[in-house]
């Protein structure tokens, strides 16, 4: 998978010594909740502010999180020395301007998929990130599980054979549709292809390690936000994917891979029902199946471990970056595909 974007590289700020990384959060979004305990939680790793535009909320939070500084207003945190490193749970919406900005203060960003509102941004973000020495990362966290290491290597063992099909889907039921919810806004980003299909979308870049020559994308839409979306993407080997999202069809987080040779199923990739049966299966026949088990690490964890490793690491890392421009990139072209009706060529 290759992004059009070429930058000379720097080395990356990195905190003095074997001090933990200083994270700062901006925004109290609830998915803000499970990263600031994945933070606590996280070796070389320390939770020392967060910021919303609420100085009272703000406060609230960070007493109900154990974070010893609060600001109300997110250039206050920005500004602050001690902070290393951001994560940024904001709507969608808000992703290029606040990832710059940190960006020019020096933090490492950590930013909540999808990572912009257009791949376009999202070239623009990691630009941005390169010039001033620091890492991106979007928050996809389960892409940093060690059972996601373990599926890869059945992929590239030859396991599977050739991959004909990817399938997976991703949904969850809202009735009736919260209509003042972020996820249901247009102009903030909404919708369930960028919410739920870019988790889709990136099963199937992460399994066939490039992108699909043509897409053609369907969707039902609520105040012209998708609320069901349904994909094809062809490749030039004619493997073909394909994947439903939505907010109006009960909880499903699942894919498989199909091959040659054998079929390989995750049934909650997005997050494991249990730390005790994180797995996954290999199936070779009606009788021949390998139920593989993983270690119980939290993914969230696993994330921000993986992300302070760079950031110690003093390099860049551009694979994080890539593959999220990427995912952004087949999810633009799916949206125009699906608002025109029309086949997207995407070679």
């Amino acid at each position: 998978m290759e992004t059009s974007l070429s930058l000379s590289s720097t080395r990356l700020f990195r905190p003095a010594g074997s001090r933990p990384l200083r994270w700062g959060i901006i925004g109290t979004a609830r998915i803000a909740t499970k990263v600031a305990e994945a933070i606590h939680g996280a070796t070389g790793a320390e939770l020392v502010a967060v910021a919303s535009r609420d100085k009272l909320r703000a406060a609230e939070w960070a007493t109900a999180h154990r974070v010893p500084v609060s600001y109300g207003h997110y250039d206050e945190l920005l500004n602050d020395p001690d902070i290393d490193a951001v994560y940024i749970p904001l709507p969608p919406s808000m992703h290029c301007e606040w990832t710059i900005r940190a960006a020019e203060k020096k933090k490492h960003v950590l930013c909540e998929k999808p990572l912009a509102m257009t791949a376009a941004e999202g070239e623009e973000m990691w630009a941005a990130c390169r010039v001033n020495g620091v890492q991106l990362m979007d928050g996809v966290m389960w892409l940093h599980h060690p059972r996601t290491a373990a599926m890869k290597a059945n992929i590239r063992d030859g396991s599977l054979g050739k991959i004909c099909k990817v399938t997976s889907g991703f949904s969850f039921c809202w009735n009736p549709l919260p209509l003042e919810n972020i996820r249901m806004q247009y102009d903030l980003g909404g919708g369930s292809l960028g919410d739920l299909g870019w988790y889709c979308v990136g099963v199937a870049l992460w399994s066939l390690n490039k992108q699909p020559v043509r897409v053609f994308g369907s969707g039902r839409y609520v105040q012209n936000v998708d609320v069901h979306f349904n994909a094809l993407m062809w490749y030039d080997d004619e493997c073909v994917a394909s994947f439903d999202c939505g907010f109006d069809t009960t909880h499903r987080k699942w894919f498989e891979l199909a091959g040659t040779e054998c079929s390989l199923v995750c049934d909650d990739f997005v997050k494991p029902r249990s730390l005790e049966k994180i797995r996954f299966w290999l199936h070779r026949g009606d009788d021949d199946v390998t139920e593989t088990v993983s270690a119980p690490l939290v993914q969230e964890v696993c994330m921000i471990e993986d992300f302070c490793q760079i950031v110690r690491s003093g390099e860049f890392n551009d694979h994080w970056p890539r593959i999220a421009i990427e995912t952004q990139r087949v999810c633009d072209a799916l949206d125009r595909s699906a608002r025109s009706g029309q086949v997207v060529d995407l070679a």
